[in-house]
């Protein structure tokens, strides 16, 4: 399987399709999947001439299940060692869910002329916590209800996300996937426990606000209406507010997971924003 080593021995698995020479397009997945859950996007824009590139997270998918660093300054630092392994330049970068804080961390830090364009979906920042200067946020208690039950059963626990909330499978009337319930789990378990564990502080708890101020480079934020893990009003509108060039692309009544439930609706329009 195709890895780079980063500073401390960590390998990172990733995915590479395509003509080396073609506009690279990377993509970063949620929290506890992998690359795979990128398969549809990455065929579309792999039929359209791109070159896709999709990595799992340490401790996530085929990646090493380190001990440490599942914080967002090592997750942008694993990027940035892909980039320059691979030689990336003016790549656009796409980040699902924490995914999307993983891109505004990278592009805040990415070498100039690494980057061209970032897209981020139903993704974290600015901020999901509540807190004083977050009043908006999710209590810290929705997030130790996650641990509690990633610890209690974490196979039970990687059903429940996607047979409910994740996909709106849990709404009425909602056409539910069983193959995208089962896909999910596949993909959870393939990580590390502990891996998981931490990253929910750091996907839920890291301030994304300066990086989203300090990024220079056009950015897509898309965000469905009817996201029940990551709440509508208190993150993309927010966020799209503090980049110096963001558009805000709302999908009325789409679940979190709209890349999966609605590719034909999404990718079109990521396709329209690259080409752009």
């Amino acid at each position: 399987m195709p890895t780079i080593t980063t500073t401390d021995g960590t390998e990172i698995f990733y995915k590479d399709w395509g003509p080396r020479d073609a506009q690279p397009i990377v993509f970063h997945h949620g929290w506890p999947l992998s690359a795979d859950d990128w398969d549809n996007q990455m065929l579309f824009f792999l039929g359209r001439g791109f070159r896709v590139i999709a990595h799992d997270r340490r401790g996530h998918g085929r990646s090493t299940q380190t001990s440490s660093g599942h914080e967002m300054d090592t997750y942008a630092a694993d990027v940035a060692a892909l980039a320059e392994a691979l030689d990336l330049k003016n790549a656009f970068h796409v980040g699902h869910s924490t995914g999307g804080g993983e891109v505004v961390h990278y592009v805040a830090r990415a070498k100039p002329g690494r980057v061209g364009k970032a897209v981020i979906v139903g993704a974290v920042p600015p901020v999901m916590v509540k807190s004083d200067t977050n009043p908006g946020g999710l209590p810290i208690d929705v997030f130790d209800g996650l641990r509690g039950a990633l610890v209690a059963n974490r196979a039970q626990f990687f059903i429940d996300v996607p047979t409910g909330p994740f996909y709106g499978f849990n709404r009425p009337g909602a056409e539910i996937s069983q193959g995208l319930i089962d896909n999910w789990w596949r993909q959870g378990m393939m990580g590390g426990a502990n891996a998981h564990y931490e990253c929910i502080k750091a996907f839920s708890e890291t301030d994304f606000t300066e990086d989203l101020k300090k990024i220079d480079v056009p950015v897509l934020v898309m965000h469905g209406t009817d996201d029940q893990i990551v709440p509508y009003a208190d993150s993309a509108p927010l966020a799209v507010k503090l980049l110096k060039n963001g558009t805000l692309k709302t999908y009325e009544g789409l679940p979190h997971g709209m890349l999966s439930t609605h590719p034909d609706v999404v990718n079109p329009d990521m396709l329209a924003f690259f080409k752009g």
